[in-house]
């Protein structure tokens, strides 16, 4: 009777831990740092590309120096903030990183505009490869966050739905997720002037 008595408390247990919820919550919390290294490859690609465009346009347009040293110091001011996966947990850092990351590419518009003011620059080949990587780049940084922002809803809703809620709060105590946000002044349409 005993031995039952224990095999049922035994299945009962592992029926009880099965529906708490811990394995779910932590393999979403590793799918949103799995996600936000994406981000960050997409990222590290762009930065990786930038000095072949820069030095592709100071062979045409030497005299802009003053747009190339915007791309060069925005690029080091990317290369300076220092992002790990614990940027998830932690507001600030990521709003000090997409600081950066915004300033890069508002940098990149401008020598887009100088290129613009060159034909001869628009018709190399070596320019125009390292253009069409550049708009991929930025295509797979945007689904990169699209992928993190989902990470994250998966994630948050998982740790507060019942009865994963009940165990984050008692055992894991894992914090809410920040997903990415839109720069300010994003929801309006840039002006396209000729």
């Amino acid at each position: 009777m005993k031995k039952l008595f224990l095999i049922v408390a035994a299945v009962m247990l592992a029926t009880g831990l099965s529906g708490c919820g811990y394995n779910t919550i932590q393999q979403n919390d590793e799918k949103v740092i799995a996600a936000w290294g994406d981000v960050e490859a997409a990222y590290q690609r762009r930065a990786d590309l930038i000095p072949n465009l820069v030095e592709v346009v100071k062979g045409y347009a030497a005299h802009e120096q003053e747009t190339l040293t915007a791309v060069v110091e925005a690029r080091a001011k990317v290369g300076k903030v220092q992002i790990g996966a614990d940027v998830v947990n932690n507001p600030e850092a990521m709003a000090q990183f997409q600081a950066a990351q915004g300033g890069l590419s508002s940098a990149l518009s401008r020598l887009m505009v100088v290129v613009e003011r060159y034909p001869d620059l628009k018709a190399n080949q070596n320019f125009l490869d390292l253009q069409h990587q550049l708009e991929g780049t930025e295509n797979r940084i945007n689904v990169a966050r699209v992928r993190f922002n989902d990470a994250v809803r998966v994630f948050n809703t998982s740790i507060r739905t019942f009865p994963n809620n009940l165990t984050n709060k008692f055992i894991l105590k894992l914090p809410r997720k920040e997903p990415f946000k839109a720069e300010e002044g994003a929801e309006k349409a840039p002006a396209v002037t000729f």
